[in-house]
């Protein structure tokens, strides 16, 4: 029953995503009280509608596509009609995505943390309101707070999503059946990740970027490969495409694009509208509590020790800054944690990894070639082919490479773009080696285990040295 009520709490953490629920559990760790509200469900957008969903849904799609390229090459056959039926698949993602979710709860409870439904809006520097799900309110006291709302999707006028027609990510996550033609407006990472998803189940794809590459702002040989897989796979793609309008037709959509100064109209049964995110900022009583945020972008600006304007009042993950990375607001939340706790923590880095998880996976840290020789680095490059490892072979996956960017001066490791299976498990001893001021003789005289795809980063810096083992070994050009 709706009513009145009144709590007081050492931290009021608003948000139950990576950001959120670290920094509660590393609050009750140093053994301080907090209190989380959560509007939705534990996890937040990663959890529920973001990354495990969608990573679930690709681990399924890249089963059935092995079954179906690769098995009869290395004696996989299977009997009947082989088919991927969309409705299990829904409920094993599903069972996958509440299992974590009640282990987050669990955590939660193990770490002394108080759990509460709803939404909150302050009401003042230390106080703020809580409405139940079932309208009741609550006045709540704190002497900390840590806004970690999270973000959420832009919409285009014109273009608003309906679940009928006109899908959002968390539509397509929860497709249990297929339409036969899907556009994608957007080609960065959701639009990449899903729109190939439903090209492997058996969709006719078209996708539509308004930039002049797929995964904008990542390295372009790296949307370059993406982009030639993809079209491989029956894929259209147009880049620096303008989408004029939309008309929701009887049997589908027909969206109107511009493309160099040419109009045309493009159908489909559905169209999947992913055009990015913004902070969550909103509604959150800011100016009542004094908390101050960036009128433009909507971020709440933060130090390094993700305190806002205010020293009392922290803001970590997607409402903060960016990149919008889960494990980018993990770290966020443990500082904002121990900034409360007295430690003495910063939120710093020198190279913050991405990964993309198409097929090829894709990833990259620290500076492509052209940044770091902006940044004024004696920048070089060198990729090392899949095709060149052994471990590959026995995987049937030789179709990839990886490149390293060195520092011809100091030899110190710069960054690292690849693209293949299994990339984004290398990409973080590359960051380790980044964050360690390692050399590329560091990375090279590491031994790694073989046959594994590890051998990558050990192969790759010996060619960047010269001193190749598994290429034909060429003259590496070097400053006099």
């Amino acid at each position: 029953m709706a009513g009145t009520y009144s709590r007081t709490t050492g931290a009021l953490v608003i948000g139950g995503g990576p950001g959120g629920y670290i920094a509660a559990i590393r609050l009750g760790q140093l053994g301080r009280p907090s209190l989380l509200v959560e509007k939705d469900q534990l996890g937040g957008e990663c959890l529920n509608r973001g990354c495990i969903p969608s990573k679930a849904l690709i681990h399924v799609a890249s089963l059935y596509d092995a079954m179906r390229t690769e098995g009869p090459e290395v004696g996989l056959r299977t009997t009947g009609d082989f088919q991927l039926d969309l409705a299990v698949t829904q409920r094993w993602k599903d069972a996958v995505v509440g299992k974590e979710r009640q282990g987050v709860a669990s955590l939660l409870k193990s770490a002394g943390v108080t759990v509460l439904p709803g939404t909150v809006r302050f009401t003042g520097p230390r106080s703020a309101e809580l409405t139940a799900p079932d309208g009741g309110k609550e006045r709540i006291d704190f002497e900390q707070a840590i806004i970690a709302t999270g973000a959420v999707q832009v919409s285009l006028r014109g273009f608003e999503t309906d679940g009928a027609k006109v899908d959002t990510a968390y539509d397509v996550l929860n497709w249990t059946s297929l339409p036969k033609s899907l556009l994608v407006l957007g080609g960065g990472v959701s639009g990449c990740e899903l729109g190939e998803f439903a090209a492997v189940a058996g969709c006719q794809v078209t996708i539509v970027e308004l930039m002049p590459q797929l995964l904008p702002g990542m390295d372009p040989d790296l949307a370059r490969e993406l982009t030639r897989r993809l079209e491989a796979r029956g894929v259209k793609i147009h880049t620096a495409t303008k989408a004029v309008s939309l008309d929701r037709t009887g049997d589908g959509v027909r969206l109107t694009v511009e493309e160099d100064g040419t109009r045309e109209d493009l159908s489909a049964e559905r169209l999947f509208v992913t055009v990015g995110k913004k902070p969550a900022t909103q509604d959150l009583g800011l100016e009542e509590a004094g908390v101050e945020r960036d009128a433009k972008t909507g971020f709440i600006p933060v130090n390094d020790r993700q305190a806002t304007n205010l020293a009392h009042i922290y803001a970590v993950g997607d409402c903060c800054r960016p990149p919008m990375l889960a494990h980018k607001a993990y770290r966020e939340g443990a500082v904002a944690a121990e900034s409360i706790a007295g430690l003495s923590t910063r939120f710093q880095f020198q190279a913050m990894p991405t990964v993309v998880f198409t097929v090829p996976e894709l990833a990259t840290v620290g500076f492509t070639t052209t940044e770091a020789q902006a940044a004024g680095f004696a920048a070089r490059d060198v990729r090392f082919p899949y095709a060149a490892l052994g471990r590959a072979h026995a995987s049937h996956a030789t179709d990839g490479w990886v490149k390293l960017v060195g520092d011809d001066k100091s030899g110190a490791v710069l960054g690292f773009q690849g693209a293949g299976m299994g990339v984004g498990e290398l990409v973080g001893e590359v960051a380790f080696a980044i964050e360690m001021g390692a050399t590329v003789r560091d990375l090279a005289l590491t031994i790694h285990p073989h046959p594994t795809f590890s051998e990558l980063l050990q192969e790759v810096a010996l060619l960047w040295l010269g001193e190749p083992m598994h290429v034909a070994r060429r003259t590496v050009a070097r400053p006099s």
